[in-house]
């Protein structure tokens, strides 16, 4: 029997205007919930992964909708905490060709800002675990938040549970008189798998390819460009055994190109590339990759394919609204396999 992988850090309401409505033209919003951890817990469990998703709540109705949503999905929702003042809110835009989605978050004083060491007890929450995910998004959001992740991340390297983050730089978030660059090193230090697209090493560590411009891709984004970055990061943090980039062109913002690849410290694999017209939702997209990386490096045993299963995974959540991605292993080697024909299922 497999072992549980663990999440940590902050689900919120989701509140998002229809038909690509701009937010002064809605008279409506559609609620969902989402978060980057969750949406990986929630990838997983569609897997058939044994998840856990950690995280702190108001002692309300709205939160116990909330974890009512990721119940429904087979998350498990045992280890999360209660107090503290509300959900966070996010509203999305979703933008349609030269006009970019937006973002506008609504997460102050949000129940897991103020949480603090020794709310949870990680010990009991890794037994039976060999894998815990943090994102660059969890400690943005306080000190406290940042402390209890380094405290989840120590007791992980302590109780040898593999530990996984994505970057996810979110400069928007770091408002506590901490930057990106002072907090994450300590976190990053402890991680055996380190993920993040071709801004994150860049915005977070001052990394950047040898001899490449990000900004003058139009869309294409070379691969091998990277291995540059992977050495360099796995030059800083020694522990880490994969670094995986994430490569996304983007067209306008109903088209992107979508690839990635992945270094394990000898070799670099690259994954196909997708070309991803008429987008349904985007958001969700780096976390649908991750949930679909853990699987894959956990059950192939294999990178290249671990990756191929991550990028495919991602590919297919970019036709899903919301933030989750609610597909099949069988569905995604599916696709892995070339069948992206969208032939009706009979």
């Amino acid at each position: 029997m497999s072992k549980k992988v663990v999440t940590f850090g902050e689900i919120m309401l989701r509140l998002a205007t229809p038909d690509n409505l701009r937010f002064q033209q809605s008279t409506s919003l559609s609620a969902t919930y989402g978060g980057g951890e969750a949406n990986v817990a929630v990838s997983l469990a569609n897997y058939g992964v044994e998840t856990d998703f950690v995280t702190r709540l108001p002692k309300n109705d709205i939160a116990a909708a909330c974890v009512g949503e990721l119940r429904k999905y087979g998350v498990g929702t045992s280890h999360i905490v209660y107090g503290g003042e509300r959900l966070g809110i996010y509203f999305l835009e979703t933008g349609a060709i030269a006009r970019p989605s937006k973002v506008v978050y609504d997460r102050a004083h949000s129940s897991i800002s103020t949480i603090e060491r020794g709310m949870v007890d990680w010990e009991r929450v890794f037994e039976g675990a060999d894998w815990f995910h943090f994102t660059g998004i969890t400690p943005a959001i306080s000190a406290s938040a940042a402390e209890v992740c380094l405290e989840a991340c120590q007791v992980a390297n302590r109780m040898g549970v593999t530990v996984s983050c994505d970057l996810n730089y979110r400069k928007n978030l770091w408002k506590y008189g901490k930057t990106a660059s002072e907090v994450m090193p300590a976190l990053v230090e402890c991680c055996d798998v380190i993920l993040g697209n071709e801004e994150d090493a860049e915005k977070v560590f001052g990394i950047k390819p040898e001899g490449f411009d990000v900004a003058a891709t139009e869309g294409k984004v070379e691969q091998s460009a990277f291995e540059s970055v992977c050495r360099q990061i796995m030059a800083r943090f020694p522990r880490a055994k994969k670094v995986i980039i994430t490569l996304r062109g983007s067209i306008n913002a109903n088209h992107n190109t979508w690839g990635g690849v992945l270094f394990n410290g000898q070799t670099l694999y690259s994954s196909p590339r997708y070309d991803l017209t008429h987008i349904v939702d985007r958001v969700g997209g780096g976390d649908s990759f991750m949930g679909g990386l853990i699987y894959g490096l956990r059950e192939y045993k294999d990178d290249e394919r671990a990756l191929r299963f991550a990028v495919a995974a991602s590919a297919l959540k970019h036709t899903i609204y919301g933030d989750f991605n609610l597909v099949t292993v069988a569905e995604v080697e599916n696709l892995m396999r070339g069948d992206g024909s969208g032939r009706v299922a009979r």
